[in-house]
């Protein structure tokens, strides 16, 4: 399992907007995609979904774990987790 870590970077957090598109990205492909914040005894959500994203409390700067048996898909999600996509 391909796995990566990246630092949330839109201003307010993995919010509605941000986590909307991530998990728009995440549909683009058929492997499962997980999130989780490292150190937390919280379950990995899937990345699909933007309500579960937001249920993660990704506010600027934290670190979230992302995990797929797709590399390519962990490189995209984590891409968009450090852009400020309150911007985008």
């Amino acid at each position: 399992m391909a796995s990566k870590q990246a630092v949330v970077g839109s201003s307010v957090g993995l919010h509605a907007r941000p986590a909307a598109l991530i998990a728009e990205k995440a549909g683009d492909y058929d492997d499962e995609i997980l999130l989780s914040i490292p150190d937390s005894d919280d379950e990995p959500v899937d990345a699909a979904s933007p309500l579960m994203i937001m249920t993660l409390g990704a506010g600027k700067g934290a670190v979230v774990t992302i995990e797929s048996d797709n590399a390519e898909a962990v490189d995209a999600i984590a891409d968009l987790i450090e852009k400020d996509l309150d911007k985008e």
